[in-house]
């Protein structure tokens, strides 16, 4: 019998092909070498993620919070009105001038401040350039604005990721923040089925704060750090050359907090700082760590705790927020804001990245740390009328959520849940890489979890936090109490690597009734 020889290449991409299929927990490998040899969606290696070392840059220049988008209606109480344009734009990235994809130019966009109550009005047009099609099949010039966390109706002229803007279209969105929890840190981000990974690899995401008026945190100088990485290639961002890049998620090689490598941030010793920290990245996890001192804990994305919790070290998975006291040492020096390494699966072991510079000096404050922040904030306590559960895969290509793989309305997994009830939902996670769980509406509570990082289970299944991106992890479950409360419409859920989502990996969530308060 004849005998083929294999290439050294070709030794290697098998081998990739091979990790690869053990990693997404199905027998995959023989489709992804069909891939890369050239059927499928698209060839080449495992470029997405599996990133390992140390980023560890000098102290760049000084720390600076992304603007803030003007209030066209300023003068109108109640009443926020900002206009957005998606637009490539070229952006300063540590000294190389790219150009990316932004909103209004700024690289993270600006942030918009609102209030509880508040009538937030976005005028949105999309100005991108002209680019075809992907390697999916889908127009990379569509757009539209998802305001993820934000407790607004899913339909009409709100978070209706439905409306599709081509270029040169506007579009205003209204969203009633009536129902809306004050002191929460959210964001914005296409939610175009197909491109959402390479729009908001580009640049397009924003944070967007509903302001609390809490007096035991007023007196803080506060800080917003949005997290991105991206990787640049002939002055524009990597492209998706691969099935792999969607399979894996896209890990940058320039990790950035607002757009800057390692600023440098001033405290005095003793100061306390109030820290509102987004994941805006793809698929980079960061378990965040501060040398010489610990986190407190004072609020997740669904609002603020009821007290502080202490913490050596917190991970944040895609999409995730946390709003953190840290009190200055009185020790006088310089202290690196740190992402420690972290195994989100797939052989990546992650790297350890000095995001920023915290330089602590100049004369002694005597802040304190609260010990209450809103003693309303409980763990929520209700009978479930119905338990679900929802398996997470991977394979061929694809991304599945019990079984199918999202194409559009008439082919995804659909829950109908009833308004005014509320539900437990078991996420099952059957594929070897750990999957950020984002569901549309409404937050929910964590009532336990298995695998992963057992500080972080331990953490959200005791304290009174309300999230809307919980981490799955590889080969794990987790138990999440879901409301379903005061809007109707068709809202979603999927995963937050958002490379998983284009591929499928989202469902359908139909809420139906007449509405109740949230808890």
């Amino acid at each position: 019998m004849a005998v083929k020889k294999v290439s050294r290449r070709e030794f290697i991409e098998l081998s990739s092909a091979a990790l690869v299929g053990g990693c997404l927990g199905l027998n995959s490998v023989r489709a992804i070498a069909g891939m890369m040899s050239g059927s499928g969606m698209g060839g080449g290696g495992m470029m997405g993620g599996g990133m390992t070392g140390t980023i560890d840059p000098p102290p760049g220049s000084l720390f600076m919070d992304p603007p803030v988008m003007p209030n066209l209606r300023a003068g109108t109480p109640g009443l926020v009105e900002v206009s957005i344009e998606a637009r490539s734009a070229p952006v300063n990235l540590n000294g190389t001038i790219a150009n990316l994809l932004t909103y209004n130019g700024s690289y993270p966009g600006p942030t918009i401040r609102v209030k509880q109550g508040d009538l937030l009005r976005v005028n949105l047009r999309n100005s991108l350039p002209m680019q075809g099609m992907n390697i999916l099949g889908h127009d990379r010039d569509i757009t539209n604005l998802h305001t993820h966390g934000l407790h607004v109706s899913p339909m009409g002229i709100s978070d209706n990721v439905m409306v599709m803007l081509m270029p040169g279209d506007t579009f205003t969105y209204e969203y009633d923040l009536s129902k809306q929890s004050a002191g929460t840190l959210n964001f914005y981000h296409p939610h175009v089925h197909g491109t959402v990974a390479e729009q908001y690899w580009g640049g397009l995401a924003g944070a967007l704060i509903v302001e609390d008026d809490l007096p035991v945190l007023g007196g803080y100088e506060t800080h917003l750090m949005v997290l991105k990485d991206i990787s640049v290639s002939g002055g524009n961002p990597e492209v998706y050359g691969s099935t792999m890049d969607y399979m894996m998620g896209k890990e940058g090689k320039l990790v950035m907090v607002n757009g800057q490598v390692n600023p440098v941030l001033p405290i005095r010793p003793g100061q306390v700082q109030r820290w509102r920290v987004l994941n805006a990245s793809n698929a980079r996890y960061y378990k965040l760590s501060l040398e010489g001192h610990s986190l407190q804990l004072v609020g997740t994305e669904g609002g603020l705790l009821d007290k502080p919790y202490s913490l050596t070290s917190l991970v944040l998975a895609p999409g995730e927020r946390a709003d953190i006291l840290v009190k200055a040492s009185l020790t006088a020096k310089n202290y690196r804001l740190l992402s420690l390494p972290y195994d989100r699966g797939c052989g990546s072991m992650g790297q350890q990245v000095t995001l920023a510079t915290i330089s602590c000096k100049g004369t002694r404050a005597s802040d304190t740390i609260p010990s209450v922040i809103d003693p309303e904030a409980v763990r929520f306590n209700a009978i479930p009328v119905a338990t679900r559960q929802l398996t997470l895969s991977m394979g061929q290509g694809r991304g599945y959520i019990n079984g199918v793989s999202f194409t559009g309305m008439d082919h995804t997994t659909l829950l109908h849940s009833e308004l005014g009830t509320c539900e437990v939902w078991e996420i099952v996670n059957q594929s070897g890489m750990d999957h950020p769980f984002h569901q549309h509406v409404n937050p929910c509570q964590v009532l336990s979890v298995s695998g992963g990082d057992p500080a972080s289970a331990a953490l959200y299944t005791r304290i009174p936090a309300w999230k809307d991106v919980v981490n799955i992890p590889r080969m794990g479950r987790a138990k999440l109490l879901v409301p379903i409360a005061d809007f109707d419409g068709m809202a979603m859920f999927h995963c937050h690597i958002v490379e998983h989502e284009d591929i499928g990996m989202m469902g359908l969530w139909d809420l139906m009734g007449s509405g109740m308060p949230m808890p």
